[in-house]
């Protein structure tokens, strides 16, 4: 936790307020829930549209909980559709696909933020994605995307914390990256892939697993789940499962990755 958590909410408020009226980049995760929420109490529902992007990338099961979740605010809620697949430097899955990505998106929401009469485009990168390289950070500079999450210093800590006391139940929610992430960088994206990685994680998390990456290596799934959840996998009912319905998906191979689950672990592939 930062060490002026005790004071980033009232700080957070008064960034919202500045900037009158927003667009909100909703993708129903920990901070952009946050972010929809607080911005809706600061502004009011008038001043605030949520919305969120259908893609291959994302999966239904996060677009029907995002749904619920706008629902919880009271916000206003559009739903978009993006063709990350359509844009080829993004599909050659190069290491800054995230910019090409972002763009996409961004393009859109600056074009719904005139539509719609709205002052700025906000996104929920923390303070903490400063630790990474994050090429859709450059997207957003380039069309004028605020980060108010970023600008009030809140680091993931703060987020959960906050989110617990406004009784949000995205507190706990794990991270999660888009589907493209799970592909390694310079392989090609295609629809086929992305939507077996996704049937795979939603039988994963049909077993009971909070936290799962499906990873691609070919014919290969190289999964990660968080070590303590490594007895579970390996019992002997739960294994044949799942052998059986990643085998059903066209994998060869599955593998349980023993450093367990972690982000930017396909960077190594690079």
């Amino acid at each position: 936790m930062s060490p002026r958590s005790t004071v980033h909410s009232p700080q957070l408020k008064r960034i919202l307020k500045k900037l009158k009226s927003v667009v909100v980049a909703y993708s129903g995760g920990l901070d952009s829930t946050f972010l929809l929420k607080v911005a809706v109490d600061a502004l009011g529902k008038r001043n605030v549209l949520a919305v969120t992007a259908r893609s291959e990338t994302y999966p239904l099961s996060e677009y029907k909980e995002a749904r619920r979740l706008v629902k919880k605010i009271g916000a206003r809620h559009l739903t978009i559709y993006t063709r990350e697949l359509g844009i080829k430097n993004f599909r050659k899955n190069p290491v800054n696909r995230c910019y090409y990505c972002k763009r996409e998106l961004f393009r859109k929401l600056d074009s719904l933020k005139s539509k719609y009469g709205m002052s700025f485009v906000i996104d929920g990168t923390n303070y903490d994605d400063l630790k990474d390289v994050r090429y859709g950070r450059r997207a957003a500079k380039e069309l004028g995307v605020k980060s108010p999450l970023l600008a009030a210093k809140l680091t993931k800590d703060d987020i959960r914390r906050l989110s617990k006391r406004l009784k949000l139940p995205t507190w706990d929610k794990p991270s999660f990256a888009c589907l493209a992430s799970r592909v390694p960088f310079n392989m090609n994206i295609s629809k086929q892939d992305l939507a077996r990685i996704d049937r795979a994680e939603a039988s994963l998390k049909r077993l009971g697993f909070r936290q799962v990456r499906a990873r691609l290596h070919k014919e290969t799934v190289r999964l990660e789940f968080y070590p303590d959840d490594f007895r579970k996998v390996l019992s002997a009912n739960i294994r044949h499962r799942l052998v059986r319905d990643l085998k059903s998906l066209g994998f060869k191979y599955v593998t349980l990755d023993l450093e367990g689950y972690r982000t930017g672990s396909m960077n190594v592939t690079t």
